[in-house]
């Protein structure tokens, strides 16, 4: 018993050594070239600091409205809603967030609108909208803020993410970086 007791701690302390000693100080290193030094991307505007990869409440018509939440927008505790989409209280919330989404976007039919502007995400936080989801506001956007719709058109162009070596995922937008842009217009 001692000859498979002697090696297996020799093991246990090699992987400890690697796995908290070397490969942490390996992947911190990595994370001192990302955008914020890994602790995280920030937006400083107006004396004010964002973190736009997580997604943030924004419901006042003069802004693009983000994806719903089902964590209501709380980073400590992201997660879905776990709900079907046949089960009737899930089917009865994202037709209140349609008609909702209608009555301030009288101009959307209905079948028109992106299933991201009424469903939320997997993590509750998700801080991306398509384009699509983008452009159907501009209608309301442009007469809250009388603003040429050409310039909101625009600024959607301008913060569209493409996707991943042009190839992997999809266009889309993150909504803190459009709203600063909004509000940076003259």
């Amino acid at each position: 018993m001692i000859k498979n007791i002697i090696p297996a701690l020799r093991l246990t302390i090699v992987c400890l050594i690697f796995f908290v000693g070397i490969y942490s100080a390996i992947i911190w290193s990595i994370a001192q070239f990302a955008p914020g030094k890994g602790k995280s991307e920030t937006v400083t505007q107006n004396g004010k600091t964002y973190y736009p990869n997580v997604g943030q409440a924004f419901t006042q018509d003069q802004y693009f409205w983000t994806r719903p939440s089902a964590v209501d927008y709380n980073a400590a505790g992201a997660g879905g809603s776990n709900k079907g989409p046949s089960n009737p209280d899930y089917l009865k919330e994202v037709e209140s967030r349609i008609d909702n989404f209608i009555k301030h976007n009288p101009t959307v039919a209905k079948a028109d609108i992106p299933s991201e502007m009424v469903t939320a995400s997997g993590s509750g936080l998700d801080p991306h909208i398509s384009v699509q989801g983008a452009k159907i506001q501009i209608d309301r956007i442009a007469k809250v803020r009388n603003i040429h719709q050409d310039k909101l058109n625009a600024i959607i162009i301008q913060n569209t993410e493409k996707p991943l070596l042009g190839l992997f995922g999809t266009e889309k937008i993150n909504v803190l970086k459009l709203n600063l842009a909004l509000d940076n217009l003259k």
